[in-house]
């Protein structure tokens, strides 16, 4: 939406979108099947308890939810957590902020293209990781130089498909556990709880993964302007999301767990190929593999846009280089520069990370994104706020907490490589900034409605 829509000098967006409508664009954005493509890899890090890793997710994303549901209110057309903390607490935060979200945005294509390269040899193997992984690294990129897009209803679509591909799995399932029950009451709960192997730490570690199964639900608070009785809606829908997310998620893995109770793999990334394949046979191997793929190629080139965007978004708030990263190409109207840079990252990181190691560095960044939108709720509601409630208080502060111990859980490699960004990040600051002495130049709310 243009900056003069917003200011009522022109026809602003029609409110039409109920409830419903919300849940479900949230669900379809996260997708039906978000815990699958990472399984193997939640598995190996919490020896085996992946549903309770999902439930510890959940959990910490429902206080998150609420703060985006609420900062939604706020600030209706600027639906990230840069242009929340920009705005609330103070620019220079922001900025850090949005530092540490290149690192989620540019991480999901680089995992996305590390996935289907692996499940791309499950289907043809006679070819190389290497050549799937920089043709899909350029189908990525020339697909959003070529301004293309998924359309909502081509999402709807996937995502019903995706809804029957956990039918079959979940029948497949549970016909197999009616021939080959697990024995005694233990087996069945030891996807919560395996006293041989449970500990603390690696259930945290887990966890920290596991939070990539909700990546997406932050989406609705960028549809305030189109919905009814947003107020309540938004933050509603936020949080019913992660609620259904979490239970869809928790019923796949924990069947899963019990088709497959052990962690080794013939691939831990398309782990859960291997299991639909020993559940419902040949066919389910290839009938999930192929749904997984060609969901996440949609996931994959959409995330490269919006790691495109973020950047365009950074540099027309002159965060960073506005000459390179603020053009748009006139023709397709496309921050082509950024799609560009974007793509080389990409097809550099694929050779240089794991899918896991991938995947956590993209929660680094996204958990840093959440904490802040919890302590811009804080600071809102709160802090700034005349009349002080507890409501107010200890849900942003419990979100806050949360997404930290999750952050702290991550990987010690993948903490240093994120701490390390970071510490480019507030150097680079420091040299915009005169070390300091100045502060960060940033574009006046109106022109940054759509970060």
């Amino acid at each position: 939406m243009s900056s003069n829509q917003s200011s009522g000098s022109g026809p602003g967006l029609k409110r039409v979108l109920g409830l419903s409508s919300l849940v479900l664009y949230g669900i379809i954005l996260i997708q039906p099947t978000a815990p699958m493509p990472l399984f193997g890899a939640a598995a190996t890090l919490a020896k085996g308890h992946v549903v309770t890793t999902i439930i510890i997710g959940m959990i910490g994303m429902m206080f998150t939810a609420i703060s985006y549901g609420k900062m939604a209110n706020v600030y209706p057309s600027a639906g990230s957590a840069y242009a929340y903390v920009t705005r609330e607490i103070h620019p220079s935060i922001g900025y850090f902020i949005g530092w540490g979200m290149i690192f989620d945005y540019v991480m999901n294509p680089i995992i996305c293209v590390i996935w289907i390269s692996k499940a791309s040899i499950n289907l043809v193997p006679e070819y190389p990781f290497a050549a799937y992984a920089v043709a899909y690294t350029i189908l990525f990129t020339g697909m959003n130089l070529r301004g293309i897009e998924s359309s909502s209803r081509t999402n709807a679509i996937i995502a019903t498909g995706l809804g029957v591909v956990i039918i079959l799995f979940l029948g497949a399932a549970v016909r197999y556990l009616f021939i080959n029950p697990p024995a005694g009451v233990a087996e069945w709960t030891r996807p919560f709880y395996d006293p041989a192997t449970f500990s603390f730490s690696a259930v945290s570690a887990g966890a920290s993964l596991a939070v990539l199964s909700y990546i997406g639900f932050d989406g609705i608070s960028t549809l305030s302007e189109e919905v009814h009785n947003p107020r309540k809606n938004i933050l509603l829908a936020s949080v019913l999301v992660c609620i259904i997310t979490g239970i869809l998620a928790s019923i796949q893995v924990y069947t899963a767990q019990l088709v497959w109770p052990g962690t080794s793999f013939p691939d831990q990334d398309t782990a859960f190929c291997y299991i639909a394949g020993k559940a419902g046979g040949l066919w389910l191997f290839h009938v999930v593999n192929i749904a997984l793929l060609i969901a996440s190629i949609g996931s994959g080139a959409g995330a490269h846009l919006g790691a495109g965007r973020l950047l365009y978004g950074m540099g027309r708030d002159n965060a960073i280089p506005k000459k390179f990263f603020a053009y748009v190409n006139p023709k397709t109207r496309i921050p082509s520069n950024n799609i560009i840079l974007v793509g080389a990252f990409v097809l550099i990181g694929v050779f240089l990370v794991s899918y896991s190691l991938g995947a956590q560095l993209l929660n680094f960044g996204a958990l840093i994104a959440f904490m802040g939108v919890n302590a811009s709720s804080f600071a809102h509601y709160y802090l700034n706020n005349k009349k002080k409630s507890f409501g107010n208080f200890i849900v942003p502060v419990l979100g806050f907490l949360i997404c930290l111990y999750l952050w702290f859980s991550l990987g010690t490699l993948a903490k240093i490589v994120g701490i390390v960004w970071l510490t480019l990040g507030v150097l680079y600051g420091a040299y915009r900034t005169n070390w300091f002495r100045k502060p960060l130049q940033f574009a006046e709310l109106n022109q940054n409605e759509e970060n």
